[in-house]
């Protein structure tokens, strides 16, 4: 029995933490969901692979902007997760823009996009950011001139809407971006890797931090597969930060529904590969995630969160990093004599 008994203590041991492996893993499950490998229909039609191809060009193409300077890609970068990393973009003729540049990697899992939601889906997104006076500052019009100047889009659009009288134009440029965007997705994160079983996946910290995450009640905005990005939330639940974070003159939603209780109301962020995309809020003025945590606990959950318990909540944030989509710089082709000139 002497023999025995210390065997039989670490079986019963390890039992036990499986169980409670299992129950962690079974509460998160209930909440989130991995990222699918690969998104292959939006809005339950299937994806083109030559809209998709032609979409890849346009993302990088600056030409779409009025100073053939600003591409996509400038303001959403896919080198440094998707965002550009500085609290507002630049835009056309150095102007800043009000609002962050949230990350475009995994944004068809969204409900809607934008900040405020004002856009419902991807196609309907691509055509804010090229006709904003302070970000592309173009027009329908001048894009299609742009692009119907270049022989060799001409042909892609044709392949690209074989069915289209009128293939080349500003509606058709916006549905072949959203087709390339729907390959932006990171799955095979370490978070997705443990809701698939493997308990390895995540480190003590990381599974204290996704307890914290669930126990305290972040949970309420942030869920699903993309961990946030369904819903629409007021900034300061219990308690409002200071005008550095909530700009008292941006009042998010009220701005598309012009709805008293919509003031101060946005789109809860999508949390996937946060740890690449400071700075943080629609305001950009937070650079350092455990800040942010901490804010988020004191505004929305009324709770001061302790040193260690924001340590093992933004632990668990790392782990929400997935694959990065490796997108080749593509091969533009030239302008004619007619494309018109950058202004």
């Amino acid at each position: 029995m002497r023999t025995t008994a210390p065997l039989l203590l670490g079986s019963l041991l390890m039992i036990a933490g499986s169980a409670h492996a299992d129950a962690l893993r079974e509460r998160a499950n209930a909440i989130f969901k991995p990222i699918p490998d690969k998104v292959t229909e939006v809005r339950g039609h299937a994806v083109s692979e030559d809209q998709a191809i032609l979409g890849h060009k346009l993302w990088f193409d600056p030409r779409l902007s009025r100073s053939h300077v600003i591409s996509c890609n400038t303001c959403h970068n896919l080198s440094i997760g998707g965002s550009d990393n500085v609290p507002t973009s630049i835009g056309h003729g150095w102007q800043k823009g009000p609002r962050n540049s949230p990350t475009v990697l995994n944004a068809v899992l969204n409900s809607a996009q934008f900040w405020d939601g004002r856009a419902k889906d991807l196609q309907e997104q691509a055509k804010g950011p090229v006709q904003a006076s302070v970000e592309m500052n173009n027009t329908p019009e001048r894009v299609e001139a742009t692009l119907k100047s270049i022989p060799e889009y001409v042909e892609e659009f044709k392949k690209a809407f074989p069915n289209d009288k009128n293939p080349v134009s500003f509606d058709n440029m916006a549905y072949a971006l959203e087709a390339f965007e729907v390959s932006l997705t990171t799955p095979n994160s370490p978070f997705d890797r443990y809701l698939k079983g493997d308990d390895n996946a995540l480190d003590a910290k990381q599974k204290e931090g996704l307890a914290l995450f669930m126990d305290a009640g972040c949970i309420a905005c942030h869920n699903g597969v993309n961990v946030g990005g369904q819903g629409y939330f007021p900034f300061g639940v219990i308690k409002k930060p200071g005008a550095d974070v909530l700009p008292e003159g941006d009042k998010g939603r009220f701005a598309v529904t012009n709805t008293a209780a919509d003031e101060y109301v946005f789109r809860a962020a999508p949390l996937r590969n946060v740890a690449l995309t400071p700075p943080y809020f629609h305001s950009g003025e937070v650079w350092d995630l455990e800040q942010a945590v901490a804010i988020m606990g004191d505004s929305q959950l009324g709770r001061q969160l302790k040193d260690n318990e924001v340590k093992a909540i933004t632990a668990f944030l790392y782990s929400l990093t997935g694959d990065q989509p490796q997108v080749a710089y593509p091969t533009l082709p030239m302008s004619t004599a007619t494309t018109p000139k950058p202004e």
